[in-house]
């Protein structure tokens, strides 16, 4: 019974990782005010850029810094898009996720002359291992269980942080400061793209590959954790603790066989629903989420 629990408990780690980061771009993104419905194709364009480097410079790191890479750039797209031409947040959004998921089978076809999937990367452990070790010596886990207790932190004491609250809930009152509410959300954005890309660059390396689509929809699972956690990163990581778990108590029940697949399969979705109606009430967005301001 303990060696199933701690099984369990591992494995809703490493599926929460990607929700980890993932979530913590779409936290600091909606906090300056603008939406986050582009942490799908931040993740991907991750992915595709982490085993560009991975392959091509035979070293998961390179991997990871063309990853953050990828990510910032989509991210920087983004803030130009809604910062600097104030165009609709969310068909910016919509646009930026399918123009990555073309480009990455584009580009899956011109570097690897397929359609479907990369040749084997290198990564930080063995492809499809599960152990302690295996998730614990996988840097990007530790990296993962970090992220939203420092994110708490920046954006609760550092001046960053309380620029990027302020253009969030008060543009017009942060212009009266003196604080440029184009510049913080560049910065904001920017920084969404490259934390939510290392969702996508844990899910490659993890994986040695990647795959077209292989993020599918969890940068839009990570964007309902930050509804979850009413835009605060350390309620929107348990949000990803929980749908993670449901996704691992899912994978066990399914293997142990005791009940219909199809009512296994309702187990995230269930759970998801009952957390968001239960316990979430009236969830208040920052008051400027959404604006064009500056």
């Amino acid at each position: 019974m303990m060696k199933l629990l701690g099984l369990l408990l591992l494995q809703t780690l490493r599926i929460a990782v990607p929700y980890l980061f993932a979530a913590s771009g779409g936290v600091l993104a909606e906090r300056a005010g603008i939406v986050s419905l582009t942490l799908e194709g931040f993740m991907l364009s991750g992915a595709f850029c982490a085993t560009l480097g991975s392959f091509y410079f035979g070293n998961p790191w390179m991997g990871v810094l063309l990853g953050l890479a990828g990510g910032a750039l989509f991210g920087a797209l983004h803030a130009v898009a809604t910062i600097r031409f104030k165009a609709d947040q969310i068909v910016s959004a919509v646009a930026i996720n399918l123009m990555v998921v073309g480009l990455t089978r584009f580009f899956l076809r011109m570097a690897f002359d397929s359609s479907s999937n990369s040749p084997r990367v290198a990564g930080f452990g063995g492809e499809g291992s599960a152990g302690v070790m295996a998730t614990f010596g996988n840097p990007l886990v530790w990296v993962g269980i970090l992220v939203m207790p420092v994110l708490a932190w920046v954006i609760a004491r550092t001046r960053f942080g309380l620029r990027v609250r302020a253009v969030g809930e008060k543009p017009e009152a942060a212009t009266t400061l003196g604080v440029s509410v184009s510049r913080i959300r560049y910065g904001a954005v920017i920084a969404s793209g490259a934390l939510a890309s290392l969702g996508g660059v844990y899910l490659a390396l993890d994986q040695h590959q990647f795959t077209d689509q292989m993020t599918a929809g969890r940068g839009f699972i990570a964007l309902a954790a930050v509804i979850f956690g009413r835009w605060t990163p350390v309620r929107a990581g348990v949000a990803c603790l929980l749908f993670a778990f449901a996704a691992a108590l899912q994978i066990q029940v399914q293997g142990a066989g005791v009940l219909p697949s199809q009512f296994v399969s309702m187990i995230p979705y269930v759970l998801t629903l009952v957390a968001l109606a239960g316990v979430v009430g009236r969830a208040v967005p920052p008051a400027a989420l959404g604006r064009a301001e500056g």
